[in-house]
């Protein structure tokens, strides 16, 4: 007997592929040279993990069907158009294991073509109805608060780590409980399904992000896609540094955190640097407490699901959260 997380993930592999499909499609243009930057990181490929979760939210309700595919496109592009102006914010040169779209092309391209991508989601989620816009534009709303409350920091006497956190629910957490929501809407689920599946949403989003923080400081390029300290070189602080500061301003930090902090906040040079530092914290003990805050976040996702009747689905959307988090180890 195959286990059921299998078995229903193999049954949405051809809606998968349907997907694939119409990605191209919305992500194509007739110029050939505005094609190549519109394209460029859908062809990248990714995770998926949005469009994922729609297609699995919708089987609460009555399936797939051309509105819940829509919907798991429309979440996809938005997720892509905020990638393009990610990477310029954080001067990355590689996604994805592929160069970033400014490397190739400049900053006024990578915005644009973002700018134009976000149109082109607007476009799909106009066809779903005026609920669906009021939710993606509500959803593009905090993808910009999250982002402007990164660039700005946190305001004097905040906690920085709630702060972070706030970030992350807004950044990452909005969208991906965006997309499980569709899915549940779109199909037909009832309403407390369509609540459930978007507060799972948005916790495993946050525990996605804290994952790829550690992943981003463990892990090499080539597992990880992405060039990895960029956030250090650029001075933006994820979790494992905020709780390095966090320890500090308790006066509980040992002396390799310390020469840590040191070096950080004297500002990263060169590559030799980095790997200095990126050397010394992953032979910190803080590496492993922010893995156990993302494990942490998961488990508040998982518990989430209780309302939810025993099932393939809920089986398969605990075991995608769970996943989240092996990719640390």
């Amino acid at each position: 007997m195959s286990h059921p997380v299998n078995s229903l993930l193999e049954r949405l592999e051809p809606e998968m592929a349907e997907v694939e499909r119409l990605l191209g499609q919305h992500t194509s243009h007739a110029e050939a040279t505005i094609a190549a930057p519109a394209s460029h990181l859908a062809k990248a490929g990714g995770k998926r993990l949005r469009p994922m979760l729609t297609l699995l939210g919708s089987q609460l309700g009555s399936g797939v069907n051309d509105a819940v595919r829509r919907a798991a496109v429309a979440v996809e592009v938005t997720h892509l158009a905020s990638l393009y102006h990610d990477d310029v914010m954080d001067s990355a040169t590689l996604r994805r294991g592929a160069p970033a779209a400014q490397a190739l092309w400049g900053n006024n391209v990578a915005i644009l073509t973002g700018d134009l991508l976000f149109a082109r989601a607007s476009q799909i989620v106009a066809s779903l109805g005026a609920d669906a816009v009021l939710i993606h534009a509500e959803t593009f709303e905090r993808l910009c608060v999250g982002q402007l409350h990164e660039a700005l920091g946190a305001p004097p006497g905040a906690d920085p780590v709630a702060h972070y956190l706030d970030v992350l629910a807004d950044k990452t957490g909005s969208l991906i409980a965006t997309s499980a929501r569709y899915g549940a809407l779109f199909s037909g689920a009832d309403e407390r399904s369509i609540a459930v599946m978007a507060a799972y949403g948005e916790k495993v989003g946050v525990a996605f992000q804290l994952a790829d923080d550690v992943i981003d400081l463990s892990s090499d390029s080539a597992t990880s896609g992405k060039t990895p300290g960029t956030d250090l070189r650029e001075g933006v602080d994820t979790m494992p540094v905020l709780l390095l500061r966090q320890q500090a301003a308790a006066g509980t930090l040992d002396d390799a955190g310390r020469s840590i902090l040191a070096r950080l906040d004297a500002g990263i040079e060169t590559d030799e640097e980095l790997a200095g530092v990126l050397a010394d914290l992953r032979a910190h003990p803080v590496l492993e407490e922010a893995r156990e805050m993302a494990r942490e976040w998961v488990r508040a996702a998982v518990a989430e699901l209780d309302p939810l009747p025993e099932g393939d689905v809920k089986v398969t959307l605990r075991q995608f959260a769970d996943l989240l988090v092996e990719r640390m180890a």
